[in-house]
């Protein structure tokens, strides 16, 4: 059965999923005789003068609604695949002149990828556009219908937007990443235009989580794209026994991330940029290892994805049922 409700600009059907997520790959369908649409996406650093990983994600949901242009960050090189322009922007974007120049353009999508900075971002611009955002997009129907988890990823919904200009976040995780064509080599790439877009002093800055000035040129994997993650809970005791798992990501190379639950970050043991769950990071690892962790719903969902996972010092083992290989370790017993 399905629910329909409306909401300004927006009408929405919910239906019920097994799943917490839905691949890009089978949501993705193009629409014939539909209007020209033109998406803006609006880029995120790695910390240093490459596009982050997320915001590639993000270019590949827009290629399936329309002509993309991607507006950089100064001091930003871009060059990805399937991107028609490439635009420089501030570092730390008004939101209301970031709205004007959207509309001044004609784009009909102003997108991002789910990030702490969007997350600030995106709204702001949605209200000063008088439109409904639509937040953690996993797939696209078409140039007005998207999918996105509701009820902590227990249901899939199909929202149906209505107005003038869509803006939204995507989810980093559910969509392959466009191809970086400059791909951290250090070549410079002019962009083709400047956008007369002015810095507002209190926006947030357009990075990636976890990443700043202080990360140019150190290879560390964003959290929410990182093929192995390590997290710690409430059983990691303090702060200082985090260390132990940024020596284990370590031995997994770059492409490794250390994480958190939500109740080590309440503790103050890390910071809420390394939290995984509803109200932090979704991630979608091969590898998944949980430290001190339980394994609450509103963790798991954070998690959905993950191909493999092992579970350590849990009083229970999370994940059971979708995970494909379980490895439990509890008080020196494995299963």
């Amino acid at each position: 059965r399905r629910r329909r409700r409306s909401v300004k600009g927006m009408f929405l059907w919910s239906r019920s999923s097994s799943r917490l997520g839905v691949s890009s790959s089978s949501s993705l369908s193009s629409s014939g005789g539909r209007r020209f649409a033109s998406c803006l996406v609006v880029a995120e650093h790695d910390g240093g003068s490459a596009v982050s990983a997320g915001t590639l994600a993000a270019v590949t949901a827009a290629k399936a609604i329309g002509d993309v242009s991607l507006l950089v960050p100064s001091g930003v090189s871009a060059k990805v695949e399937g991107v028609s322009k490439v635009l420089a922007g501030p570092s730390r974007p008004s939101a209301k002149a970031l709205a004007s120049f959207a509309k001044e353009r004609g784009y009909t999508h102003v997108l991002a990828a789910v990030s702490s900075s969007s997350k600030a971002l995106m709204p702001r611009v949605a209200a000063a556009l008088d439109a409904s955002p639509v937040t953690d997009v996993i797939g696209v129907v078409d140039e007005s219908t998207f999918l996105r988890p509701m009820y902590a990823g227990n249901a899939i919904a199909t929202v149906r937007t209505s107005g003038p200009v869509m803006v939204g976040t995507v989810r980093p995780t559910a969509f392959e990443k466009a191809a970086d064509l400059v791909d951290g080599g250090g070549q410079a790439v002019s962009p083709d235009e400047v956008a007369d877009i002015p810095e507002d002093a209190l926006a947030p800055t357009v990075v990636a989580d976890g990443k700043d000035a202080s990360s140019a040129g150190k290879k560390k994997a964003d959290l929410a794209t990182a093929k192995v993650v390590v997290s710690g809970g409430r059983g990691m005791k303090s702060g200082d026994n985090f260390a132990m798992l940024d020596d284990l990501a370590a031995k997994f190379g770059d492409s490794a991330a250390v994480g958190a639950s939500r109740a080590a970050v309440d503790a103050g043991m890390v910071g809420n940029e390394k939290q995984v769950g509803q109200t932090g990071k979704v991630v979608a690892p091969d590898l998944y290892v949980a430290v001190g962790i339980s394994g609450a719903i509103q963790h798991l969902s954070g998690t959905y994805g993950r191909r493999h996972i092992v579970v350590t010092n849990a009083t229970h083992v999370p994940g059971m049922k979708d995970s494909k290989c379980i490895v439990a370790i509890n008080k020196g017993t494995s299963s």
